[in-house]
């Protein structure tokens, strides 16, 4: 399951900065673009750390609003998740 886990992430999160790279391009092209319900979905499946590099790696959706917020909520909500988690399996392993 963790080998599972760690495989899902690592190739969304490649996909994940990868997008938003094509979408700043596309952007500077002035070509058609990914939708932002689309990033802030790949973000909320696990990419948010790729979402977080690429922003400043690409100089892309920094000064958007209200997606900086968004994308904020979903990281916040993933953190408490896995702080969440992480007590709940750290509390079970004193039980008998």
């Amino acid at each position: 399951m963790i080998t599972f886990t760690a495989v899902y992430l690592g190739v969304l999160n490649l996909l994940t900065f990868a997008i938003f790279g094509f979408d700043k391009a596309a952007a500077a092209g002035r070509r058609s673009r990914v939708p932002e319900r689309a990033l802030l979905t790949l973000a909320a499946l696990g990419g948010s750390p790729a979402a977080l590099l690429a922003r400043p790696a690409f100089r892309h959706k920094t000064r958007k609003q209200p997606f900086g917020a968004w994308l904020t909520l979903i990281v916040f909500l993933q953190a408490a998740a896995v702080v969440a988690g992480l007590a709940t399996w750290w509390s079970g392993r004193g039980s008998p």
